[in-house]
């Protein structure tokens, strides 16, 4: 496991004010899931089900799929590791820079792995080529068309789509239907991400179900716990909506970018989600985080551990109006104080 990917909050030893470290949207109001959990504690005091069938059945339903086509884990790393695990020895492409946990589940269980930095140099070679979509940490999104022209330009080849962040973007993406009928696909989802409920971790994979047998064989018993399989439940009988709604969300982020772009500290990537990379032009990603931290309470994600950035990348998820201005604030005084 890589070192200071994700949420690091944990190695903070004092109070942050807001966290742009993380991609979950920090004040979702988890009020009416914390009351509806409090009022089914007593789930903690039986077993599970060994496999979380009636929660699979549920989400199958709310996707169009069948409950044989998708596969409840424990967060969306269960679902990379047991994708891995499934594939044990394999050789995989994985399209960088993005998410850690691809590389690390792959060389766990035995893989030959390759960095590709461009869709155009996949080719038939590998057994698995791993996309994150939007991805991680660049905010880049394959549409539903350049998605399935790929995949099925590559019938021989595998490709594991995580989705964990699909419902924090306007480009169209293809259906759990039209990627579950495709043999050479399995997608990651995340109820994680999409409910901002970290803690509970809980995701699932979706594919054909032949290729669901596969990776189910992997998975351990009880992997997923009696409050998360509550949660998952309580997300779809309530199908509660985003918060805050994306084009709200979508319209702080260019906000936030246009007010940063204004500052002249950084070059911004372009994004098709509510976070961004954002690459230095005066000192360290590693200063100006511990900057934040120590003079204003505020957490960024340094992005110079994704394989192909330097020491100058941070990631930053947008957050609140409130929050964002403070970050604002807070760069606009570093900028003064680095200059000085």
């Amino acid at each position: 496991m890589l070192h200071g990917h994700g949420d690091d909050l944990h190695h903070c030893g004092q109070t942050i004010r807001a966290n742009f470290s993380s991609n979950i949207f920090a004040t979702t109001d988890l009020s009416a899931l914390q009351q509806h959990l409090s009022a089914h504690l007593s789930v903690i005091g039986h077993y599970p089900e060994p496999e979380p069938y009636a929660l699979e059945s549920l989400w199958a339903d709310s996707l169009g799929l069948l409950p044989a086509e998708i596969c409840v884990t424990n967060g969306a790393t269960e679902a990379i590791y047991l994708t891995a695990q499934a594939f044990r020895g394999a050789t995989s492409y994985i399209r960088q820079p993005t998410f850690s946990e691809y590389a690390d589940a792959c060389r766990m269980h035995g893989h030959s792995v390759r960095s590709l930095f461009t869709d155009d140099t996949i080719d038939d070679t590998p057994d698995l080529v791993w996309l994150c979509n939007p991805n991680n940490p660049t905010g880049e999104v394959r549409d539903r068309h350049t998605l399935l022209r790929l995949i099925d330009a590559h019938p021989s080849v595998c490709f594991v789509i995580d989705e964990s962040y699909g419902a924090f973007t306007r480009q169209p993406l293809p259906t759990a239907a039209e990627m579950a009928e495709r043999s050479n696909v399995i997608v990651i989802r995340s109820a994680t991400k999409r409910h901002a409920v970290p803690g509970l971790r809980l995701g699932c994979l979706t594919a054909s179900a032949e290729m669901i047998d596969r990776i189910r064989v992997q998975r351990m018993p009880w992997s997923v716990n009696a409050l998360a399989v509550e949660a998952g439940k309580f997300f779809l009988h309530e199908n509660l909506p985003l918060q805050p709604p994306i084009d709200d969300l979508l319209a702080e982020r260019d906000r936030l970018m246009a007010a940063l772009a204004d500052l002249k500290i950084a070059d911004l990537w372009p994004t098709e989600t509510h976070f961004f990379l954002a690459r230095l032009r005066m000192g360290t990603a590693a200063a100006l985080k511990h900057y934040l931290i120590q003079e204003h309470g505020l957490l960024i994600r340094d992005a110079s551990n994704f394989e192909g950035l330097d020491a100058s990348f941070v990631r930053i998820a947008t957050q609140s109006r409130a929050d964002n201005d403070l970050l604002i604030q807070s760069l606009s005084l570093w900028k003064h104080t680095y200059s000085s």
